[in-house]
């Protein structure tokens, strides 16, 4: 008796589209950290932190979120998003109740400045709420990546990944219009709303079966059958299978490790991880290109509430601090909204171009490098507070785009089966170039300060505050202006290097098809 064939869910059916919409719900509270500017001045005001130090405990929320990427990558890969989602739910919840709890403690009176012991707890729990965000991010990236087939992937991941940028748009919004002058209600927001949507995800967000033949290289790999014999790809340096055989049997499992270059060869999908994955080309090419583009968004983002405080300051003789921290979140809602529609918009863009005009995904990091260049030079030669939401909305644009870009890119060129953890290894890259722009960053700021303290305002209410507009930090721009364009030219290359590849593959599928159109032709019985 025949078996009865396993019926799929269609692409728009209540599993998918319920694993669609509770992804959103999850990465909507996992972006907290970007809200970061929101509080962050009124934070180092009160405990008296330098704009350096301050640099650093935002840093750490970022440190949290990238490198605990590769971890939890490696988890939902191996048992699915629950505990990911249980522990983002623990970890958002402690880090944000500790910042609150040291905010309201303040400096003790017999000191001049914060603890070192409260400073280091300040760092920890920022750590700790960007480890939850991840946790939650990697979760429901991870169940829409395997819930879409090809033909949408980008386009849901991009819906989902627009969640995460369109966080801090809730939260500053909310910090605006109801807890303005008041960070400490605002930080008690921040540690209670993540619970109820990671709950309702815990129970709704997972990955739906997508169809053999809709899967990443799925009717190809039933077609071929792996010979054991290997051979050395001495261009890549990884380890390849032999061409099949045209009449093999079908079989599923991929090889242990595929290159690009050597996949192109077979007609199949590439599977590139481990060690293999750290002394590809293509890895560091990409984890270059992610390092200076989000580098630069994580710097301007961390410090854009600094920058409009000194546009502010410049432009009244009567510093209110209320109004300075609406400013604050009006240039965080305006990164994020438009954090959220680069998301949403590059991924049709690459779906189309890709499926519709031929080209690699990739190409468009040559657009989203331009549209950060471009944002640098805004931010640079804005010294108005009220022109400033241009620059953001050009640098929020740029980083949501850039993120969007990572999951598809990440899964042409290394394949599905460790799509998380090589994801999640790439999304190590902001730390580097996020840290060193920072911290340039911070030190600029904290100079000019220092040698206008003759400048500042009686009515400046914030210590060590600079007052010369543009001029306090312009000179830590000159740095992400030339690696915007560094990662232009990268991007250029990373294009070129895609499309001939392509090309290659193409090629070989024509020539593939002549072959088997001769083989029907010779083996054609002949009529008498």
């Amino acid at each position: 008796m025949a078996s009865k064939p396993v019926e799929y869910p269609g692409l728009i059916s209540v599993p998918r589209l319920s694993t669609l919409v509770a992804s959103l719900a999850v990465t909507l509270v996992a972006g907290t950290n970007y809200a970061f500017s929101a509080y962050a001045p009124q934070l180092g005001s009160r405990l008296r932190i330098t704009h350096t130090h301050l640099n650093v405990i935002g840093l750490a929320g970022n440190v949290g979120v990238f490198s605990s990427g590769p971890i939890w990558g490696r988890i939902a890969d191996l048992h699915g998003p629950r505990l990911p989602l249980a522990s983002a739910f623990s970890l958002l919840l402690a880090g944000y109740s500790g910042i609150r709890f040291i905010y309201d403690a303040g400096v003790p009176a017999s000191s001049t400045a914060i603890p070192s012991f409260s400073f280091c707890a300040l760092v920890l729990c920022s750590f700790m709420t960007g480890v939850g965000s991840n946790a939650g991010l990697n979760s429901a990236v991870n169940s829409t990546t395997k819930t879409f087939p090809d033909k949408a992937r980008a386009t849901a991941t991009g819906v989902v990944l627009s969640g995460f940028g369109l966080s801090a748009f809730l939260f500053s919004t909310t910090s605006r219009v109801w807890f303005a002058g008041n960070p400490s209600s605002f930080i008690l927001l921040l540690s209670l709303a993540p619970s109820i949507p990671m709950m309702v995800g815990y129970f709704l967000v997972r990955p739906i079966p997508l169809p053999p033949a809709e899967r990443p290289g799925g009717a190809q790999d039933s077609r071929h059958l792996w010979h054991k014999v290997e051979a050395q790809d001495h261009q890549d340096g990884e380890t390849r299978a032999l061409l099949p055989s045209p009449r093999s049997h079908p079989m599923l499992s991929p090889p242990v490790s595929l290159s690009r270059r050597a996949a192109v060869g077979q007609g199949l999908p590439p599977n590139v991880y481990g060690r293999k994955l750290w002394l590809s080309k293509d890895f560091w090419l990409l984890f270059t290109i992610l390092s200076l583009l989000s580098g630069t968004g994580l710097m301007y983002i961390n410090n854009v509430g600094s920058i409009s405080q000194a546009l502010y300051a410049k432009s009244t003789t009567a510093y209110k601090p209320v109004e300075a921290a609406r400013w604050q979140a009006d240039q965080v809602s305006t990164i994020s909204v438009l954090n959220c529609m680069g998301r949403i918009v590059i991924g049709l863009i690459t779906d189309y171009g890709k499926h519709h005009l031929g080209l690699p995904r990739s190409y468009c990091f040559v657009l989203v490098s331009a549209v950060f260049l471009a944002s640098q030079v805004m931010v640079a030669n804005i010294d108005d507070i009220h022109n400033l939401w241009l620059a953001s909305a050009t640098l929020g644009l740029a980083h949501g785009s850039a993120f969007s870009l990572l999951a598809p890119v990440c899964l042409d060129w290394f394949g599905m089966p460790h799509f998380s953890e090589n994801s999640g290894y790439l999304a190590l890259s902001p730390i580097f170039a996020g840290n060193l722009f920072s911290f340039v960053f911070g030190r600029t700021l904290d100079s000019n300060s220092a040698s206008t303290g003759a400048l500042l305002r009686p009515q400046t209410t914030g210590e060590g505050r600079c007052v010369l507009g543009r001029q306090c930090y312009v000179e830590a721009l000159y740095l992400t202006m030339g690696a915007c364009f560094v990662a232009l030219v990268l991007s250029f290359w990373a294009g070129w290097r895609d499309r001939m590849l392509m090309t290659t593959r193409r090629r070989l599928r024509n020539l593939k098809l002549e072959v088997d159109s001769s083989e029907n032709l010779v083996n054609r019985p002949v009529s008498c």
